[in-house]
C-alpha cells in the first residue's frame, strides 16, 4: 500500500540507513545474503507495513524455508529504507513495490544496486473511498466536484474547521495533500497512523453510519467485508502525476512488482529463482491477509494453510 511520493506522494523516510527503520528493524542488524550455486543460504526479505505485503512475505518465506532450506530473515522496514538496504547487501528483496519511479531511477539506473524481478501478478489501486451507507445515502458524493458541498459533514476535531480526509500510515504512497490543494477542496489530510487504524475507522463508519472519506487501496481483505465505494477524481492520464506538487488527477493502476538486490540477482541462487517465479492473485493475497489480520493466525501458520491448499502454484514457483 502502500506508499508518500515515491510514486507521486512524499514518504516520511528515516534519516539514514543505519538509523532505526521508522520504528521497525534496522538495516544492518543481520548478515548479508545471496548464495548461488544451488545452495540457498541466507535470504533477507524486507516487510513493508501493510498486511497484504505481510501475506506475500509469509508465503515466500515459508516456501523458501521448507522447500529450499533457506535461512530467512524478515525485516520490518518502511519502503524507502528497504531500497537503501540493497546497496549493503542486507536486503535481498522487496516483494510488493507500488511504482516508485524515482526510487527505481536512483537505485536501479544510477546506483545499480537493484534490479526489477518481475510482476507479483497482483493489481493495485489507490483512491479516495467512502463507506457503503454514505454512497447510498448521498450518491453525488462520489463525484469530486461535489466534495466541498459535503465538507462540513466530514469535519472532525483534528481537521481545523475543514472536512477531514483520512489517510493511513504517513509512509504510504499518497498524493492527497497535493490533490486537496490543487483541486481547491476545503479539506485537511489527517493521518490515522497505520493500516490497522484506517481499517478500523472505515469499519466503524459503516457500523455506526458516521460520515467518513479517506484514502484506501486494493488489494485489501476489508473490501470483501465492507465494500467501500471509490470517489471519482479527475482521470489519471500519462504524466499527470509527474510533478508531486502539481498533481490534480487520480492515482494510476499499478502492476505490483518485485525488486531485488543486484548482487542477490547476479548470484542467481534458489531464493532469487523463487522470487522471480513467485506470482499469485489479488484473491490469493487477500485470503492470506485476512487469516493474519482477522483470524489472528501467525504469518507462518497462514502461509502453511495456503501452501497446503495451492500445491500446483507452489510447484510452478519451484520449477518442478
Amino acid at each position: 500500500m502502500a506508499r508518500t511520493k515515491w510514486l507521486g506522494g512524499a514518504a516520511l523516510a528515516c534519516a539514514a540507513l543505519l538509523l532505526t527503520a521508522c520504528g521497525g528493524a534496522k538495516v544492518g542488524d543481520s548478515n548479508a545474503s545471496g548464495s548461488g550455486g544451488g545452495k540457498c543460504g541466507d535470504f533477507n526479505i524486507a516487510v513493508n507495513p501493510w498486511v497484504g505485503y505481510e501475506a506475500n512475505a509469509a508465503v515466500v518465506a515459508y516456501v523458501a524455508e521448507h522447500d529450499l532450506g533457506c535461512h530467512v530473515t524478515k525485516k520490518d522496514l518502511k519502503e524507502e529504507v528497504s531500497w537503501q538496504g540493497f546497496g549493503t547487501g542486507e536486503v535481498d528483496v522487496i516483494l510488493e513495490n507500488w511504482g516508485h519511479d524515482d526510487l527505481k531511477k536512483k537505485y536501479i539506473t544510477e546506483q545499480k544496486t537493484a534490479v526489477e524481478a518481475g510482476s507479483t501478478g497482483v493489481k493495485g489501486q489507490i483512491g479516495w473511498y467512502v463507506p457503503p451507507w454514505l454512497a447510498k445515502a448521498h450518491p453525488d458524493v462520489l463525484d469530486w466536484h461535489n466534495l466541498n458541498k459535503y465538507a462540513d459533514m466530514f469535519k472532525t476535531s483534528e481537521s481545523e474547521g475543514k472536512g477531514q480526509l483520512l489517510d493511513g500510515d504517513p509512509s504510504f504512497v499518497t498524493n492527497d495533500e497535493a490533490l486537496v490543494k490543487n483541486l481547491n477542496l476545503n479539506y485537511k489530510v489527517v493521518y490515522a497512523g497505520s493500516e490497522t487504524a484506517l481499517i478500523q475507522a472505515f469499519k466503524q463508519a459503516e457500523q455506526q453510519k458516521t460520515p467518513l472519506i479517506g484514502y484506501f487501496y486494493s488489494p485489501q481483505w476489508l473490501l470483501s467485508e465492507v465494500p467501500l465505494v471509490k470517489v471519482n477524481l479527475p482521470p489519471n492520464t500519462p504524466g499527470c502525476d509527474s510533478d508531486p506538487q502539481k498533481v490534480a488527477c487520480d492515482y494510476p493502476n499499478y502492476d505490483l512488482d518485485k525488486i531485488a538486490s543486484k548482487k542477490f540477482a547476479d548470484a542467481d541462487g534458489p531464493a532469487y529463482q523463487l522470487v522471480q517465479k513467485f506470482q499469485w492473485t489479488n484473491e490469493d493475497q487477500n485470503t492470506v491477509a485476512r487469516w493474519i489480520a482477522e483470524e489472528k493466525m501467525s504469518p507462518d501458520a497462514a502461509a502453511k494453510k495456503w501452501v497446503d491448499a495451492n500445491q500446483a502454484k507452489v510447484t510452478a514457483w519451484l520449477g518442478k
